[in-house]
């Protein structure tokens, strides 16, 4: 049975995905102020799961570019969304597996960097990527307020039906 972290977890990349409904490429590229822009935010998440759950977990690197283009601190730049998309895409789906065999004791045991610890344990580096979905998806409806994007998705979905409570 997948753990019921994971499920928030797909929860959250739903809710993100949800949040980018009907942006435009032009759209996506805007930056107000020194925000970065919505496409950047695609790939920083992407950076993000890759660097827990394929690269520290598994030793797998998709797409080395994540590493110098999206990663926290990285130069603001401006992808385009479809690039950024492609990427989440590519990296999350092949985190599933990895996800779906997840047990209690490996979400308690330390995260490790080329077999060193990193001070935080899967669980807790689990929990770290679902608030910063959410960070970035309030960020996402933000910048598109200020865009004028009309009929925005409404936070939170259906959390109910895919993704209730449940004990691990």
């Amino acid at each position: 049975m997948t753990h019921p972290l994971v499920t928030q977890l797909r929860f959250s990349r739903h809710e993100f995905l949800r949040g980018l409904d009907g942006l435009t490429e032009e759209d996506a590229a805007v930056h107000i102020g020194p925000m970065n822009c919505i496409s950047w935010n695609v790939g920083h998440l992407a950076w993000h799961e890759q660097r827990y759950w394929l690269t520290r977990a598994q030793d797998v690197v998709l797409f080395p570019d994540l590493d110098t283009r999206f990663a926290y601190r990285a130069p603001m730049c401006t992808p385009s969304l479809a690039e950024t998309l492609m990427m989440w895409h590519e990296v999350t789906a092949a985190t599933e597996e990895f996800l779906d065999n997840l047990k209690i004791e490996v979400l308690l045991s330390e995260l490790l960097n080329k077999g060193k610890p990193v001070g935080q344990s899967y669980g807790s580096g689990m929990q770290r990527i679902i608030y910063h979905y959410w960070y970035h998806i309030g960020e996402t409806q933000a910048i598109r307020q200020m865009l004028g994007n009309k009929n925005l998705a409404e936070y939170v979905g259906d959390i109910e039906k895919e993704a209730p409570f449940q004990v691990g």
